[in-house]
């Protein structure tokens, strides 16, 4: 709207809702004006329904399909006052619980009351035949709740700012975020919030923050230390962390470096010179990578003096799997009989796979009792499968959940409860970042083994550090590299391939055979089409590759070859609309009954049980993929099937879910699927990696399919960029192991 126009006032009592978005507050509602005219109005109108009194600030607007509508950009909420406009706002639904038939009892039994006895007395509602103490409570618990939150709503709303960050505030925070958020406008940008810092600054400044307040050059501190832990970074040198932060909300460099020496001093910031660097560290951060390095440290120098007869337990063991150990096998074994921590790394094809058999055996043999895990519940479960016995995620394993105050993950398992084991296999390494390595090797009983398991030439962690390669690099970790491809995959394009990718070499992609094949498409929308086709005719119908085998990857987000406009056009062409299937409108997407969805946080908090409700238990983690199994419009929730566990989500949380058919290869890192099909687009330099089309093509068990320009593929191979990361795990590691 024109910020010059003088803004029209138009006050009434809304008819009807006619849309609602919970994800942005975005609605379109019929509002019974003064004069008794139905007016259309659009807006932000968070829990907006029937019966609610307003007056609005805007103006008249003419919609190309809608027509005629009026605008509101600031808009006064009262709740409903007389019998007549409380019994339609309960009638419509606004209380969870609430229908029409109970909503005529309680007004009738308490009149212009109603309200006030739902949020203060719910003991009364008891007086009403049918309303039981318990639903009573949840009545006004639900009253109360969405007071609360329309109440954040409004105010985070009339600064401009996405109302979800209000939901998730008042999450956390319940009744106490508005308070909490007048007091620290900053805490908008923590983590378990997720509000960018730009918009928490906003808010600060227009609440009269001072440009160069500490507070602000705090907060504007702070923040970057942990944006750059996303970009995999534990520290940051102190003159950057300066830099950056003055460049940031414009300020004196000296401003941002005297910020810097307060948190130090109020040990909000961790400080320390270390090989030549001013190292900068989030607390949680310094301590993860210290203790770690220690824990490391302790197990290289621990030896086990084991009196097997180690030729003649492998003699064995190989007699009863009916292989031979290569020679780099039967090294693998040996160390892992001796040693505390293995390193066990290489390539596809190259037998990770029957080496940790092999050690799974021998410990077993040993009555070593062993535990599997991984970082991922799809690496968990390839795990399972590879091996014969279970494994769990690390978070699982170790029993995460959040604390009280909902704000940081907590660990069951550590020193004073350790895991009951003898040794622990840890597979897909490279996945796995400082501060849930930590976590583990805090778990780990003091004698027992570690045998980590992974390719260091895949991408490094989502998270900080790049702890996988660190310990190959210090030199101190006994680390076998199998570099030998086995018979049974020589035949493979797909592991040939990949092994050529990864040194550099340029593949024969017109050479269409095997398992791995490339179609040439030198347009993005010819590329979608393919790819469309691929997953509901050519592959299902020739191959016999139904499309719930198949998973598309793309090194992006964006673009027409990104996950987002995949996802779309691969939902309507597998999973269309149809009236036997309910759908939920969230934001811009639609989740249907039958979408394929990928959890995209960890959430220790989701309860699952198994579909016979022989098993159940809490959480559900980032990666899991799952297909929606029923959407209740009533209850507001929907039923995510992850592999057995049925998970419920109601609408609010629906932000914790995304469509699968299509993701990242960053998010299919630990997975591995019968058929992968690889969108080659041209993107950011930093996601055009070497690396990233190793982890894609990897990633496929029985077929690789490119889509897209060869040149794309072939520039992916000769930029073997490999940013920085700030992280002093391998020094600390040699430091406390004697090595220069």
């Amino acid at each position: 709207m024109d910020q010059d126009r003088e803004l029209i006032e138009l006050s009434g009592t809304i008819d009807s809702v006619i849309y609602k978005n919970e994800e942005n507050g975005y609605t379109v509602l019929r509002l019974r004006d003064e004069n008794d005219e139905s007016v259309t109005v659009v807006g932000c109108f968070p829990y907006a329904s029937a019966g609610e009194s307003m007056i609005i600030s805007g103006g008249w607007m003419t919609h190309s399909v809608h027509g005629r509508q009026f605008k509101a950009e600031f808009a006064q909420r009262l709740m409903p006052s007389g019998e007549k406009a409380i019994y339609s706002y309960l009638a419509g639904g606004a209380i969870k619980g609430v229908g029409p038939a109970t909503a005529s009892l309680i007004v009738s039994r308490f009149g212009d009351k109603t309200l006030d006895v739902i949020e203060s007395e719910p003991e009364r509602l008891c007086e009403i035949k049918g309303i039981s103490p318990t639903r009573a409570e949840q009545i006004s618990k639900s009253f109360r709740r969405q007071a609360g939150v329309r109440r954040l709503m409004e105010f985070v709303c009339s600064f401009g700012l996405r109302p979800i960050l209000a939901m998730r505030m008042y999450k956390y925070y319940g009744d106490k975020a508005l308070a909490l958020l007048r007091d620290n406008p900053y805490i908008l940008a923590s983590a378990h919030i997720g509000g960018r810092f730009a918009e928490a600054d906003s808010l600060a400044l227009e609440m009269g923050v001072e440009g160069n307040s500490r507070n602000r050059v705090n907060a504007a501190v702070i923040f970057e230390l942990s944006h750059n832990s996303g970009n995999g970074h534990c520290f940051i040198p102190r003159e950057k962390l300066a830099a950056v932060t003055a460049e940031l909300i414009g300020v004196e460099t000296e401003e941002a470096d005297e910020s810097i020496e307060q948190l130090i001093e109020g040990g909000q910031l961790m400080y320390e010179e270390i090989a030549g660097c001013r190292a900068c560290y989030l607390p949680e951060l310094y301590e993860a990578e210290r203790d770690a390095a220690e824990h490391f440290a302790h197990m290289c120098a621990r030896h086990f003096d084991e009196e097997a007869d180690t030729a003649s337990l492998i003699e064995k063991l190989e007699k009863k799997q009916g292989i031979k150990y290569a020679a780099l096998q039967r090294q693998t074994l040996e160390l892992a009989l001796k040693n505390q921590i293995v390193v066990i790394t290489g390539g596809p094809g190259t037998g990770k796979t029957t080496s940790v058999r092999a050690i799974l055996a021998m410990f077993d043999r040993l009555g070593i009792k062993t535990l599997l895990t991984a970082p991922t519940g799809r690496a968990a479960k390839r795990l399972t499968e590879l091996s014969g016995q279970e494994a769990s995620t690390v978070h699982r394993l170790l029993g995460a959940k959040f604390d009280e105050e909902g704000e940081r993950v907590v660990f069951s398992k550590d020193e004073s409860d350790p895991l009951d084991c003898g040794a622990v296999i840890l597979d897909e390494c490279s996945m796995v970042d400082i501060t849930l390595m930590d976590a583990l090797l805090r778990a780990i009983p003091a004698e027992a083994r570690l045998i980590m398991v992974g390719d260091a030439d895949q991408l490094p962690s989502v998270g900080p550090g790049n702890v996988f390669s660190a310990l190959i690099r210090s030199g101190v970790v006994p680390t076998v590299r199998l570099t030998e491809i086995f018979r049974q995959n020589e035949g493979s394009r797909i592991v040939r391939n990949a092994h050529m990718i990864n040194k550099g070499e340029h593949p024969d992609l017109s050479e269409n055979a095997g398992d791995f094949f490339r179609l040439r498409r030198m347009q993005a929308a010819s590329s979608v089409e393919t790819i469309s086709e691929l997953c509901s005719v050519r592959l299902p119908g020739k191959m016999n590759i139904p499309p719930c085998d198949i998973q598309v990857l793309s090194p992006t987000r964006r673009g027409e070859l990104g996950t987002v406009n995949l996802n779309r056009v691969l939902q309507e062409t597998l999973n269309p609309r149809s009236a036997e299937k309910k759908e939920k409108l969230f934001g811009e997407l639609v989740f249907r009954e039958g979408d394929r969805v990928m959890q995209i946080r960890n959430n220790y908090d989701i309860m699952w049980h198994s579909e016979d409700n022989s098993q159940s238990g809490t959480g559900m983690y980032n990666g899991d993929i799952g297909q929606i199994s029923s959407i209740d419009m009533e209850a507001e929730c929907l039923t995510v099937n992850f592999d057995g566990r049925l998970a419920s989500y109601g609408f609010d949380s629906l932000l914790e879910l995304e469509h699968a058919w299509a993701m990242t290869v960053h998010k299919a890192q630990g997975s591995e699927y019968r058929a992968v099909i690889l969108a080659l687009s041209a993107s950011s330099q930093m996601l055009m990696t070497r690396d990233v089309l190793y982890t894609a093509v990897t990633r496929a068990r029985e077929l690789l399919i490119m889509v897209g320009d060869d040149q794309t593929a072939y520039r992916m191979i000769d930029n073997f960029r490999q940013s920085r990361r700030y992280t002093a795990l391998r020094v600390r590691l040699r430091k406390l192991c004697g090595v220069q």
